[in-house]
Protein backbone atom coordinates (compact mmCIF):
# COMPACT_ATOMS: atom_id res chain seq x y z
CA UNK A 1 0.00 0.00 0.00
CA UNK A 2 1.55 3.14 -0.92
CA UNK A 3 1.66 6.44 0.41
CA UNK A 4 -0.83 8.97 -1.66
CA UNK A 5 1.20 11.78 -0.89
CA UNK A 6 5.57 12.24 -0.17
CA UNK A 7 5.56 11.50 3.70
CA UNK A 8 7.50 14.47 5.80
CA UNK A 9 10.12 13.97 8.36
CA UNK A 10 10.62 15.28 11.82
CA UNK A 11 11.44 14.30 15.17
CA UNK A 12 9.07 13.43 18.50
CA UNK A 13 8.50 15.57 20.79
CA UNK A 14 5.81 13.73 23.18
CA UNK A 15 2.37 12.12 22.70
CA UNK A 16 -0.47 13.03 24.87
CA UNK A 17 -4.06 12.72 24.85
CA UNK A 18 -4.06 9.58 23.62
CA UNK A 19 -4.40 11.00 19.75
CA UNK A 20 -2.46 13.66 19.79
CA UNK A 21 1.73 13.69 19.45
CA UNK A 22 3.88 16.96 19.21
CA UNK A 23 6.33 16.90 16.25
CA UNK A 24 9.27 19.03 15.92
CA UNK A 25 9.44 19.53 12.21
CA UNK A 26 11.51 22.59 10.22
CA UNK A 27 12.39 24.15 13.53
CA UNK A 28 8.73 24.54 14.73
CA UNK A 29 6.35 22.46 16.43
CA UNK A 30 3.18 20.58 14.94
CA UNK A 31 0.39 18.61 16.46
CA UNK A 32 -0.79 15.49 14.48
CA UNK A 33 -3.24 12.91 14.98
CA UNK A 34 -1.61 9.84 16.85
CA UNK A 35 -4.09 7.03 14.96
CA UNK A 36 -3.33 3.89 17.68
CA UNK A 37 -5.03 3.83 20.62
CA UNK A 38 -2.77 1.24 21.88
CA UNK A 39 0.28 1.90 24.41
CA UNK A 40 2.05 1.30 22.08
CA UNK A 41 4.57 0.91 24.46
CA UNK A 42 8.25 1.25 23.15
CA UNK A 43 7.67 3.34 20.18
CA UNK A 44 7.31 6.91 22.54
CA UNK A 45 10.55 8.45 22.94
CA UNK A 46 11.40 11.76 22.73
CA UNK A 47 14.00 12.15 19.81
CA UNK A 48 12.73 9.53 17.63
CA UNK A 49 12.87 10.18 14.08
CA UNK A 50 8.90 10.43 12.64
CA UNK A 51 7.05 10.41 9.44
CA UNK A 52 3.82 11.78 9.00
CA UNK A 53 1.31 12.86 6.19
CA UNK A 54 -0.28 15.98 5.51
CA UNK A 55 -4.06 16.38 4.25
CA UNK A 56 -5.71 19.27 2.67
CA UNK A 57 -8.69 18.43 3.99
CA UNK A 58 -9.96 21.97 4.81
CA UNK A 59 -12.64 20.10 7.33
CA UNK A 60 -10.07 18.53 9.29
CA UNK A 61 -9.04 19.87 12.96
CA UNK A 62 -5.56 18.19 12.44
CA UNK A 63 -3.97 18.17 8.93
CA UNK A 64 -1.24 16.17 9.71
CA UNK A 65 -0.87 12.48 11.10
CA UNK A 66 1.85 10.41 11.93
CA UNK A 67 2.41 7.48 9.85
CA UNK A 68 6.05 5.82 11.35
CA UNK A 69 8.26 5.56 14.10
CA UNK A 70 11.75 5.24 14.02
CA UNK A 71 13.15 2.99 16.68
CA UNK A 72 16.24 1.46 17.31
CA UNK A 73 17.13 2.16 13.27
CA UNK A 74 13.64 -0.15 12.15
CA UNK A 75 10.65 1.77 10.93
CA UNK A 76 7.61 0.81 12.93
CA UNK A 77 4.31 1.24 11.26
CA UNK A 78 1.91 3.12 13.40
CA UNK A 79 -1.25 4.11 11.78
CA UNK A 80 -3.89 1.41 12.74
CA UNK A 81 -6.11 2.78 10.23
CA UNK A 82 -4.08 1.45 7.31
CA UNK A 83 -4.07 -2.15 8.81
CA UNK A 84 -7.10 -3.08 6.77
CA UNK A 85 -5.62 -1.39 4.00
CA UNK A 86 -2.53 -3.42 3.77
CA UNK A 87 -4.57 -7.06 4.44
CA UNK A 88 -6.58 -6.13 1.58
CA UNK A 89 -3.90 -5.52 -0.94
CA UNK A 90 -2.27 -8.99 0.41
CA UNK A 91 -5.69 -10.48 -0.03
CA UNK A 92 -6.34 -9.29 -3.90
CA UNK A 93 -2.67 -10.08 -4.72
CA UNK A 94 -3.23 -13.79 -3.07
CA UNK A 95 0.00 -12.42 -0.70
CA UNK A 96 -1.67 -15.12 2.19
CA UNK A 97 -0.81 -18.56 1.20
CA UNK A 98 -3.63 -20.30 3.49
CA UNK A 99 -6.43 -17.12 2.36
CA UNK A 100 -5.34 -17.42 -1.64
CA UNK A 101 -8.28 -19.90 -2.28
CA UNK A 102 -10.90 -17.05 -1.61
CA UNK A 103 -11.28 -14.71 -4.43
CA UNK A 104 -14.45 -12.36 -3.17
CA UNK A 105 -13.63 -10.31 -0.64
CA UNK A 106 -16.11 -8.16 1.79
CA UNK A 107 -14.92 -5.30 4.03
CA UNK A 108 -16.38 -4.67 7.30
CA UNK A 109 -18.84 -7.56 7.37
CA UNK A 110 -21.48 -8.35 9.73
CA UNK A 111 -21.65 -11.08 11.66
CA UNK A 112 -24.14 -10.32 14.64
CA UNK A 113 -25.73 -7.33 16.18
CA UNK A 114 -23.39 -6.62 17.83
CA UNK A 115 -20.03 -7.27 15.71
CA UNK A 116 -18.45 -6.99 12.66
CA UNK A 117 -15.18 -8.48 11.33
CA UNK A 118 -12.72 -6.51 9.21
CA UNK A 119 -13.05 -9.55 6.53
CA UNK A 120 -15.56 -12.00 5.03
CA UNK A 121 -14.47 -13.89 2.54
CA UNK A 122 -15.61 -16.61 0.70
CA UNK A 123 -16.00 -18.93 -2.86
CA UNK A 124 -17.97 -21.12 -4.19
CA UNK A 125 -18.04 -23.63 -1.31
CA UNK A 126 -16.57 -21.78 1.40
CA UNK A 127 -17.06 -18.81 3.69
CA UNK A 128 -14.53 -17.67 5.95
CA UNK A 129 -14.46 -14.22 8.56
CA UNK A 130 -10.97 -12.86 9.15
CA UNK A 131 -9.79 -10.44 12.00
CA UNK A 132 -7.03 -8.32 12.02
CA UNK A 133 -4.60 -6.84 14.74
CA UNK A 134 -2.38 -4.30 14.24
CA UNK A 135 1.42 -5.15 16.07
CA UNK A 136 3.83 -3.21 16.86
CA UNK A 137 5.03 -4.22 20.33
CA UNK A 138 8.68 -5.98 20.53
CA UNK A 139 10.17 -6.06 23.86
CA UNK A 140 12.87 -8.25 23.46
CA UNK A 141 14.72 -11.29 21.41
CA UNK A 142 13.17 -10.54 18.17
CA UNK A 143 9.55 -11.01 19.48
CA UNK A 144 6.54 -9.13 18.47
CA UNK A 145 4.02 -9.46 21.05
CA UNK A 146 -0.04 -8.31 21.01
CA UNK A 147 -1.62 -6.67 22.86
CA UNK A 148 0.24 -3.67 24.31
CA UNK A 149 -2.72 -3.01 26.70
CA UNK A 150 -5.41 -4.91 27.99
CA UNK A 151 -8.03 -5.14 25.16
CA UNK A 152 -11.72 -6.07 25.74
CA UNK A 153 -12.35 -5.40 22.08
CA UNK A 154 -9.93 -7.51 21.30
CA UNK A 155 -11.43 -10.87 23.55
CA UNK A 156 -14.55 -9.91 22.13
CA UNK A 157 -13.66 -10.74 18.82
CA UNK A 158 -12.04 -13.98 19.83
CA UNK A 159 -14.93 -15.16 21.33
CA UNK A 160 -16.93 -14.08 18.55
CA UNK A 161 -14.53 -15.85 15.69
CA UNK A 162 -15.46 -18.93 18.13
CA UNK A 163 -19.20 -18.40 17.61
CA UNK A 164 -18.58 -17.88 13.62
CA UNK A 165 -16.65 -21.40 13.89
CA UNK A 166 -19.33 -23.26 15.53
CA UNK A 167 -21.94 -22.09 12.91
CA UNK A 168 -20.36 -23.02 10.30
CA UNK A 169 -17.68 -20.26 8.83
CA UNK A 170 -13.70 -20.62 8.84
CA UNK A 171 -12.39 -18.27 11.31
CA UNK A 172 -9.17 -16.86 11.33
CA UNK A 173 -7.19 -14.19 14.05
CA UNK A 174 -4.42 -12.71 11.84
CA UNK A 175 -1.85 -10.58 13.38
CA UNK A 176 0.06 -8.35 11.14
CA UNK A 177 2.99 -6.84 12.75
CA UNK A 178 3.77 -3.55 11.05
CA UNK A 179 7.65 -3.96 11.56
CA UNK A 180 10.28 -6.02 9.90
CA UNK A 181 12.59 -7.06 12.53
CA UNK A 182 10.63 -9.73 14.41
CA UNK A 183 11.44 -13.59 13.75
CA UNK A 184 8.53 -14.54 15.91
CA UNK A 185 5.14 -13.80 17.85
CA UNK A 186 3.23 -14.76 20.87
CA UNK A 187 0.37 -12.89 22.97
CA UNK A 188 1.92 -10.90 25.68
CA UNK A 189 0.00 -12.65 28.76
CA UNK A 190 1.42 -10.32 31.22
CA UNK A 191 -0.38 -7.76 29.86
CA UNK A 192 -3.18 -9.15 29.13
CA UNK A 193 -3.91 -12.48 30.87
CA UNK A 194 -7.79 -13.00 29.88
CA UNK A 195 -6.72 -12.57 26.19
CA UNK A 196 -4.40 -14.92 26.00
CA UNK A 197 -6.91 -17.52 27.98
CA UNK A 198 -9.44 -16.53 25.11
CA UNK A 199 -7.28 -16.76 22.12
CA UNK A 200 -5.70 -20.33 23.69
CA UNK A 201 -9.73 -21.30 23.78
CA UNK A 202 -10.27 -19.66 20.07
CA UNK A 203 -7.42 -22.04 18.83
CA UNK A 204 -8.98 -25.06 20.41
CA UNK A 205 -12.06 -24.30 19.02
CA UNK A 206 -10.68 -24.36 15.18
CA UNK A 207 -9.95 -20.89 14.85
CA UNK A 208 -6.68 -20.35 12.98
CA UNK A 209 -4.44 -17.91 13.94
CA UNK A 210 -1.75 -16.35 10.98
CA UNK A 211 1.06 -13.76 11.45
CA UNK A 212 2.91 -11.62 8.84
CA UNK A 213 5.42 -8.83 9.19
CA UNK A 214 5.45 -5.48 6.88
CA UNK A 215 7.81 -4.54 5.12
CA UNK A 216 8.27 -0.32 5.70
CA UNK A 217 9.55 2.42 3.71
CA UNK A 218 8.37 5.77 3.64
CA UNK A 219 6.46 5.61 0.10
CA UNK A 220 5.02 2.37 1.06
CA UNK A 221 4.09 -0.21 3.70
CA UNK A 222 3.55 -3.82 2.34
CA UNK A 223 2.95 -7.38 3.90
CA UNK A 224 6.61 -9.23 3.91
CA UNK A 225 6.74 -12.71 5.47
CA UNK A 226 4.89 -15.18 7.48
CA UNK A 227 6.26 -14.91 11.11
CA UNK A 228 6.15 -17.89 13.57
CA UNK A 229 3.51 -17.94 16.36
CA UNK A 230 4.93 -19.30 19.50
Amino acid sequence: MKFKERLLQGILIKRYKRFFVDIKYQNKTITAHCPNSGSMMGLIKEGNNVWFSESNNPKRKLKYTIEIIKVNNKLVGVNTFLTNKIVAEALKLKKIKKLAEFNDIKPEAKFSKQTRFDFLISNKSKKCYVEVKNVTLARNNQIAEFPDAVTSRGKKHLVELINAKKKGFQSYILYLIQRDDCKSFKIAEDIDEDYKKTFDNAIKSGVIALCYDCKISSEEVKLNNQIQII
